[in-house]
């Protein structure tokens, strides 16, 4: 199985993707401004949200998460919420698995819009920083998403590389279990 679209062929994907890709990244952050989802996904909202929901909290939580995440909403709104919702052992779990389903949602839906398109730019720059992620994916994903968690620019980035899904998977939970760790004990030392 590959991680193409089938519906768009690869020089079609590779000439366009990248401008695809942008306009989708553009588009859902100007309709997440226009519609106020911006404004109004808020840490005690989506904790709100969460709670509410009772028994499907957790389903709801994820939810909300990767749509909030993909609307460009501060990952860290949603870590914040959680380890309100859920404590901070449970809320650093359900926190992963979410930023997880995140990440991996923005991933596959970048990949069917933006194709590789990133791995075909001849830009001396950009080969060199793909080498780095082509040699040692795991350092590099991990790093990267230890400094920057859930930044919509790296998600999308990260896509249209050459990087295969299932790697992309296992490096981003290496880079993204210290950060939510550390959030997780800062929970808990404030509120425990």
């Amino acid at each position: 199985m590959t991680d193409e679209a089938p519906c768009l062929n690869s020089s079609w994907r590779q000439r366009y993707g990248p401008w695809l890709a942008l306009l989708l990244f553009i588009g859902l952050f100007a309709v997440s401004k226009l519609t106020g989802v911006w404004d109004r996904l808020d840490t005690e909202t989506v904790r709100s949200a969460i709670v509410a929901a009772g028994a499907w909290g957790v389903f709801a939580f994820i939810l909300i998460f990767a749509l909030g995440e993909l609307m460009h909403v501060p990952g860290m709104v949603f870590v914040a919420a959680g380890m309100l919702a859920y404590g901070g052992t449970l809320g650093f779990v359900i926190c992963l698995v979410a930023a997880l389903v995140s990440v991996s949602a923005s991933f596959v839906i970048v990949r069917a819009v933006g194709g590789r398109a990133l791995a075909g730019m001849r830009s001396a720059f950009m080969q060199r920083m793909l080498d780095r992620l082509d040699k040692s994916p795991a350092l590099t994903v991990a790093a990267l998403r230890s400094v920057f968690w859930l930044a919509p620019p790296l998600n999308y980035a990260l896509a249209m590389t050459n990087i295969s899904f299932r790697d992309h998977l296992l490096c981003s939970t290496a880079g993204l279990i210290a950060p939510i760790l550390a959030a997780s004990v800062f929970f808990d030392w404030i509120f425990g």
